[in-house]
């Protein structure tokens, strides 16, 4: 409980709206309190500039607060920076020392390296930001939803919200999941998966992945759940009927199944990754029961009993760990993954980005309402092999983490929105070496993991479309270039996105990481302090000298080798 009494003092920094609408200037806003959000804040701050971070919800960090306790990395050597002393700071809450100068080790059949956080709990997390925050003197506002932007010619004056506050400032950083500010002022974006003939690519538009084909004849796995080649016992598809009535299309399709046209793969199409809910659940005794929704009917899961029979002739000795991986953490608490059949939710993300945030409530309540019902049913019906259900029964929402919501995760794991189109943009062939992109602001090296965009009746049986999950068959690391985080220069110059980037749907799939994330927005504050500076566009931004500056910071330009 000493820890919550850190957070509460923390949080007395914290600025929840204002009663009366209230104006505020400062040289930098910042709007999105993620994890990206809070390191760009951090950053501008420490430049001398004044700073305010305006966060939409109630918490910072965003997914690194928000269940994602086992955050993948690729290779560690290619972090540094703010982000970098974070996660020093965050483990040595524990007695850790990351070892930042060494690869992580893969021994063949592990899986990919996951590294970073890989040993805390959600709420040292959040604490570990508001903590950094409070240090640099950054001005905190929460619960502030933006209501509009006004802009005059190129050029952003403010963001308002739905309290009526006004937040004006000379550079502003977009730092939301979903790209909300920039297309509210204005600058282009997409959110088709572009057909491979665009950029030339291999894994864009509409994809079916080889490795993830309905089949039988899965091998068994070891005891890290994983096979000899590598495969998880969470990502196992057989060749499961999606029709009510087997066999028989007229039946309707099965919950969980989504209508729709395969497609031709390779052509351009809609829709964004899968989302979930990252869960941190616990073994301790005074755990909380996993509430089903209100409105729960174990026949919304019949498709998960077709899983189960097909793994049971299969041969399977069936575990927890066949819908989720999970990952220890301190204190009997363990980091929820998704599966085959786990939290994610496809199709249902679809409709998010373009989305209100009263919309959005109610998108993450269907998220949370099936997660909640799919936990009830392993844990409590009789179709389910007997040690599933004792091992789900183990489980419970800790009393210590997310508190406001009785345990349950703030932050939906929003893996894809929108993704700016601009002057320049990171392919397939940037991640890949083909192409190496100029004035690099930060470094990448983990793979394709794209999670399935649909799941749809295709040849008579379910299948997941758009997963990719490949290597990128390439160097370790690769630069992403500045030219990614600004808009074209016509549409806003004094604007930076750093998750909503200028990539394709592809190549975002493996930018996206949270570290990765967290250093493009550390990048985007020093460019934007120095655009205020020299009195340019973040456009015209000199980039020697904020080259120059990066790597005073501590930033990781180059590729690892």
């Amino acid at each position: 409980m000493a820890s919550l009494a850190r957070i509460f003092a923390l949080m007395a920094f914290v600025c929840c709206g204002t009663t009366q609408a209230a104006e505020f200037t400062t040289d930098i806003c910042v709007y999105g309190g993620t994890s990206g959000g809070v390191i760009a804040a951090v950053q501008a701050a420490r430049m001398g500039k004044s700073v305010v971070l305006v966060e939409p919800g109630k918490h910072v960090g965003g997914m690194t607060s928000g269940g994602l306790s086992a955050v993948d990395i690729g290779d560690p050597r290619t972090v540094g920076g703010v982000t970098r002393e974070y996660f020093t700071r965050l483990v040595a809450n524990y007695g850790l020392k990351l070892p930042w100068d060494k690869p992580f080790g893969r021994k063949k059949g592990s899986g990919p390296a996951t590294g970073g956080a890989y040993s805390i709990e959600p709420h040292v997390a959040e604490e570990t930001f508001l903590a950094m925050l409070k240090d640099a003197g950054v001005t905190l506002q929460l619960s502030q939803r933006l209501a509009g932007v006004e802009k005059q010619g190129a050029r952003i004056l403010a963001l308002k919200t739905e309290s009526g506050d006004v937040f004006r400032a000379r550079a502003f950083i977009d730092t939301t999941y979903e790209g909300d500010l920039l297309a509210r002022a204005g600058v282009s974006y997409t959110l088709t998966r572009e057909g491979n003939a665009k950029y030339g690519e291999k894994y864009n538009g509409i994809f079916y992945n080889p490795k993830y084909e309905p089949r039988t004849g899965h091998l068994q796995p070891g005891e890290n759940g994983r096979t000899k080649t590598g495969q998880g016992a969470w990502d196992r598809d057989f060749p499961l009927d999606p029709y009510v009535k087997p066999g028989d299309p007229a039946s309707g399709l099965l919950p969980l199944v989504q209508a729709g046209d395969p497609g031709a793969p390779g052509e351009p199409a809609p829709g964004v990754q899968a989302y979930c809910y990252r869960l941190c659940l616990t073994t301790a005794d005074d755990r909380l029961p996993i509430a089903p929704p209100p409105d729960y009917d174990p026949k919304q899961y019949e498709l998960i009993v077709r899983f189960i029979q097909a793994c049971i002739a299969n041969g399977d000795d069936m575990d927890l760990r066949w819908f989720s991986k999970h990952d220890p953490l301190p204190h009997d608490k363990w980091d929820f993954n998704t599966a085959t059949f786990g939290g994610n939710l496809p199709g249902a993300s679809h409709a998010w980005p373009e989305a209100s945030y009263d919309q959005r409530e109610v998108i993450a309540k269907a998220h949370e309402n099936y997660h909640r019902g799919l936990l009830h049913f392993l844990a409590t019906d009789a179709r389910v092999p007997e040690k599933v259900r004792r091992d789900m029964k183990r489980f419970g929402l800790p009393r210590d983490e997310f508190v406001d919501r009785g345990g349950w995760p703030h932050q939906l794991y929003i893996r894809e929105a929108r993704r700016m189109v601009s002057d320049f943009v990171m392919t397939e062939h940037h991640l890949a070496g083909r192409e190496v992109a100029a004035n690099s602001v930060g470094l990448g090296s983990y793979g394709i993991d794209t999670h399935e965009i649909r799941r749809i009746a295709r040849n008579g049986v379910v299948t997941r479309e758009g997963k990719t999950a490949e290597g990128r068959r390439g160097p370790p690391s690769y630069p992403i270039g500045f030219g990614a985080i600004v808009p074209r220069p016509a549409e806003c110059e004094n604007l930076l996105a750093t998750f909503a980037v200028s990539a394709s749907h592809t190549a975002f799939a493996s930018i996206r990481m949270e570290p990765v994330f967290m250093v493009l927005s550390q990048s985007a504050a020093t460019a934007a302090c120095h655009s205020i500076d020299a009195g340019v566009s973040v456009q015209n931004v000199d980039r020697s000298v904020l080259r120059e500056r990066l790597l005073k910071d501590g930033q990781v330009l180059e590729v690892v080798k």
